[in-house]
């Protein structure tokens, strides 16, 4: 992977304070209270630009353009004087446990899957890349950054990169982890950087869709074969993946009778009688709740042998949860195929397992089923294999931060080298 400095654009009426009110979460993570909420924080919140809101539709993306101009004008937001790589940690907590977990953020050359140097883990939809590709067209702002996983085992480059003195900035999350942001410019460090990324491949996290959107982007402008990215070490401690729940609804005649009925072909089906919330399902066993009631589901041993799987997917991909799910019971006995899923229509996601229980128990939903989350072991099986899982297969925790530093395009603005 080809890393490179840049003049990052950062918020400048704070330097090394707290820029919470002008970050936030990447847009796929936003819904119209999120955004909202954002709206409100600060008139320059980086939202405005990464997920324009306006009642004219196709005027959105030139609403941005336009927000984004007069910042500029106006200094709200300018340029680093020395191109730099970005030390950046995020410090949260999951489970009781306070984590931190550091990455970089550089420039990153895109190119083709087919070269192999950037690996995707899921399939992406042609909706989001064309709204994502026309921002890009308007603003010429890279603001998305791309959460990008590379194997370092002994730790090189994590003591590369590590920060050093005070934070340049910093931000609190709207769940409440802390983000922190530094900088490297000493021209020895960066080419030691570089060089321990030279050889490197690296695996999407987050950002397929924005990624697609850059390598197109590049085809038509020529010099502009850079991309804004995080890199976060596959070994490296508070690498979290939360499992996607499957939220089911518009399922005709659905009851979870039936479907406990149906599914004793594949599966052992009891009554879970504690609180769902507390249920942990395995790579093999699902939780289900619909209304009051709970069930597990655990796909049978000889079962596993006997699913139509998709053809020539590997023992790895069929041990991941959430292909038991899709497989054992979404597809064969709910009816909801790759192209329902595509389209959104009987399935909803949450990473939340308190908030899918609630979906079901309110009636929000028909069902909610409790999936356990893909480990960074399953994720690399699969990845180094040449598949691709699922949709919504990983939720990675907590999100990277739009907003703590950006890049302008080349012919747009300040480049980096």
């Amino acid at each position: 992977m080809n890393v490179k400095p840049f003049g990052g654009y950062r918020y400048a009426a704070i330097n090394g304070g707290d820029v919470s009110a002008v970050v936030a979460p990447p847009y796929d993570q936003i819904d119209d209270q999120t955004q909202d909420t954002l709206l409100t924080m600060s008139p320059h919140n980086v939202v405005r630009v990464t997920l324009p809101r306006d009642e004219r539709d196709a005027d959105r993306y030139q609403a941005a353009h336009r927000v984004l101009d007069t910042w500029l004008a106006e200094g709200v937001w300018a340029a680093d004087d020395r191109a730099a790589i970005y030390p950046y940690q995020q410090t949260y907590t999951i489970d009781g446990k306070t984590i931190t977990r550091s990455a970089f953020i550089a420039l990153g050359e895109v190119s083709e899957y087919a070269r192999g140097v950037v690996l995707p883990h899921e399939r992406t939809h042609t909706g989001p890349k064309k709204d994502r590709m026309q921002l890009l067209e308007a603003t010429g702002a890279d603001t998305g950054l791309l959460f990008m996983l590379v194997s370092d085992p002994d730790r090189a480059i994590l003591r590369a990169t590590a920060p050093t003195g005070a934070p340049i900035a910093e931000a609190r999350d709207l769940k409440g982890e802390r983000h922190r942001l530094w900088r490297i410019t000493d021209a020895a460090a960066i080419a030691t950087i570089r060089a321990l990324m030279a050889p490197k491949s690296v695996i999407i996290a987050d950002g397929h869709h924005r990624y697609e959107t850059a390598v197109a982007y590049a085809k038509n402008h020529p010099g502009a074969a850079d991309k804004l990215m995080a890199f976060c070490a596959l070994e490296a401690p508070g690498l979290t993946i939360l499992p996607n729940h499957r939220l089911v609804h518009h399922v005709p005649g659905f009851s979870l009778d039936k479907l406990a009925s149906a599914a004793r072909a594949w599966f052992e089906v009891a009554p879970f009688g504690g609180d769902p919330t507390t249920l942990k399902p395995t790579s093999r066993t699902i939780g289900v709740v619909a209304g009051g009631k709970a069930m597990v589901f655990r796909l049978r041993d000889d079962a596993a042998r006997t699913i139509v799987w998709p053809a020539r997917t590997s023992r790895a991909w069929r041990e991941l949860s959430v292909s038991v799910l899709h497989e054992g019971l979404l597809k064969p006995l709910l009816g909801i195929t790759d192209e329902k899923l595509d389209a959104r229509t009987h399935v909803d996601y949450t990473a939340d397992r308190a908030e899918a229980v609630r979906s079901a128990r309110d009636g929000r939903c028909q069902a909610a089923f409790l999936i356990a989350a893909t480990t960074s072991a399953e994720l690399s099986a699969v990845v180094d294999g040449g598949e691709l899982m699922p949709q919504k297969s990983t939720h990675f925790y907590p999100k990277m931060l739009d907003g703590l530093v950006w890049h302008r395009l080349p012919g747009v603005g300040k480049d980096g080298l």
